[in-house]
């Protein structure tokens, strides 16, 4: 039986966290960060991935690394155990999106958003797993998306790899759960982010859109997606498995 607040409690884990360096990431680092959880960011962006790091202080460290290149994914992960320690948990956050009709998304498009948000989580899932497997023990979360859920026009390609990436949990979780592995997702709904506000200066009415179709009617914060995460890394949901969890305002469940 585990007491609270330690069950939620990340003290003496390391937290590798794709494009932790902005957005949704770096809040994800922050709340395990605040959890007591080491946290390895790894981007290609040195100055992004430098700053977060600056501003968590003590037990906070940046790689830079492009997790598009599949067959170094297997290093990456032996540097970080090597520097760091065992990983015991991954979070697949990185993402790029494409905004355009889906009758003018090129292949070459459309494989470029799959291979940063499905083949590169795959490939480092597949880099990290077995030194879970050997422990016994371990959590993997992907960011997935409100796209994951439902139709949003323009963005085909990333609909596509986001659903991809509720395929990859539940399998994950099939494959992975009974050796000690939890695999889920957070479904973010619509936040307050850098890249979200210059979405919506350019576009007011798609704001009104989401607000008016989020039961709570209004953007959520980074750290409501940093908090879940910690849940779901935490022995609070030791039995939690194959989930994709919407922390969305209701915009999933919403009319």
């Amino acid at each position: 039986m585990h007491n609270f607040p330690e069950v939620f409690s990340l003290k003496g884990r390391t937290v590798l966290i794709t494009g932790g360096g902005t957005g949704i990431g770096a809040a994800i680092a922050k709340s395990m960060h605040a959890a007591g959880a080491t946290v390895i960011l790894v981007g290609r962006r040195q100055a992004e991935l430098s700053a977060a790091v600056n501003e968590l202080g003590s037990r906070a460290y940046a790689v830079s690394h492009d997790i598009t290149q599949f067959d170094k994914s297997d290093s990456l992960i032996e540097l970080i155990t090597k520097e760091y320690g065992p990983i015991h948990c991954l979070v697949n956050n990185a993402g790029i999106n494409l905004k355009k009709p889906a009758i003018n998304t090129s292949v070459e498009e459309f494989q470029t958003i799959l291979s940063t948000n499905v083949l590169a989580a795959h490939a480092l899932t597949k880099a990290v797993a077995p030194q879970m497997i050997e422990r016994k023990s371990g959590s993997i979360l992907f960011i997935a998306s409100m796209a994951s859920l439902f139709g949003i026009p323009q963005v085909v390609a990333y609909s596509a790899a986001k659903s991809a990436q509720v395929g990859m949990v539940r399998t994950l979780s099939a494959e992975l759960s009974s050796q000690g592995i939890r695999v889920n997702a957070i479904a973010p709904g619509w936040i307050e982010t850098a890249m979200s506000a210059k979405a919506f200066a350019g576009d007011p009415a798609r704001l009104q859109k989401v607000l008016g179709r989020t039961p709570m009617a209004k953007l959520g914060k980074p750290e409501d997606i940093g908090w879940a995460a910690v849940y779901l890394a935490s022995e609070a949901a030791s039995f939690v498995t194959g989930v994709v969890f919407p922390v969305d305002g209701g915009a999933s469940i919403g009319f």
